[in-house]
């Protein structure tokens, strides 16, 4: 699977400013204790089901939540679910999740491990 050229691409920051950049369907989280990855089965957009498969190195289950643009903390629609094999090459555990962006703005996708945490910021049109 071929994976994102982000060289000089600044990554994801608070408010979008900027948003994390997409490249070839992958998203790199900022981390400072970790190394974390998101890669989209679909464009971001506010209405309908995204899929997102994670990658993130540490240890643990994953935990993940979304915050809105307004602030409103929501849980995936599902998932996190483990995955056992994958041909995506980046670092980590994989798993599965679901979201539902019910409004188009900049969204903060969490993820949590019991070692390390990382952010993903969307910015998800109308």
């Amino acid at each position: 699977m071929p994976t994102g050229d982000f060289s000089g691409l600044a990554l994801g920051r608070p408010g979008c400013k900027p948003a994390s950049p997409i490249a070839a369907s992958e998203v790199p989280a900022t981390s400072s204790d970790a190394e974390a990855w998101g890669l989209l089965f679909g464009v971001p957009k506010a209405g309908p089901e995204l899929k997102i498969a994670w990658r993130m190195t540490g240890s643990g289950e994953l935990h993940t939540t979304a915050t809105s643009p307004k602030g409103t903390v929501v849980a995936p629609a599902w998932g996190p679910e483990a995955h056992g094999g994958s041909n995506w090459d980046r670092p980590g555990d994989e798993w599965g999740t679901g979201w539902v962006f019910d409004e188009p703005g900049c969204w903060r996708i969490h993820l949590a491990r019991d070692s390390g945490s990382a952010d993903v910021w969307l910015d998800v049109p109308a």
